[in-house]
């Protein structure tokens, strides 16, 4: 080998060196760059956590306006118990009171109806006591009548399942009456526009 390869060899060992100086780290410096970024990355979230301070005024708020809308409610939940109380209460005294008028109202029916029976054995005339008692009879529907309680007119009129109750079907004796009621069994009754009693009919067809 010449002096001039010997010396061109030396050089590239040379270079080759250097590069592998540059390209390798140290481990102990790759650890303590390690060491180092922990220990910001550590110390971040309790420098935001001391950042942030507790406003004890604002929960002292929060607490203040919880306490006064809880107040609030257990009086609104009171007030409402004792209104519906008192309603239930009134409701019941009109419902009796309501009820004691109906019936006292009865009470002269009554007395007439007693009056009748005592003097119904020792009568000898059959008119005046069949007189005394449709007076008793007429006077109870008057009575019903002033309370809003009317008969349902029934005779004639054509029938409804809504209104009437049928209790058997017959041939009609003429056209126009099919589909009507022909006769009433048992009489139904209206308390102010309202069904207490259904009518039991016989229907034509």
């Amino acid at each position: 080998m010449s002096k001039k390869q010997a010396k061109g060899k030396e050089k590239e060992l040379k270079k080759e060196v250097e590069q592998d100086e540059h390209s390798t780290e140290s481990p102990l410096d790759a650890e303590q760059v390690k060491e180092e970024n922990g220990d910001e990355t550590d110390a971040a979230p309790e420098e935001a956590a001391e950042a942030v301070p507790c406003d004890e005024d604002r929960v002292a708020e929060l607490e203040k306006q919880f306490a006064d809308l809880n107040d609030k409610h257990l009086r609104l939940v009171a007030e409402y118990d004792n209104y519906r109380r008192r309603t239930l209460k009134e409701k019941m005294d009109l419902s009796k009171s309501a009820g004691e008028k109906i019936f006292s109202g009865m009470l002269p029916v009554v007395d007439d109806f007693e009056r009748a029976l005592q003097h119904l054995e020792a009568a000898s005339d059959l008119e005046a006591v069949k007189e005394g008692i449709s007076l008793i009879y007429n006077k109870f529907l008057a009575y019903l009548s002033r309370h809003g309680v009317q008969v349902m007119e029934t005779r004639e009129v054509a029938f409804d399942a809504d209104m009437h109750e049928a209790v058997t079907k017959i041939p009609a004796p003429s056209e126009d009456l099919k589909g009507k009621i022909l006769d009433c069994v048992e009489k139904g009754y209206l308390l102010d526009d309202k069904v207490i009693r259904f009518p039991k009919v016989v229907v034509g067809e």
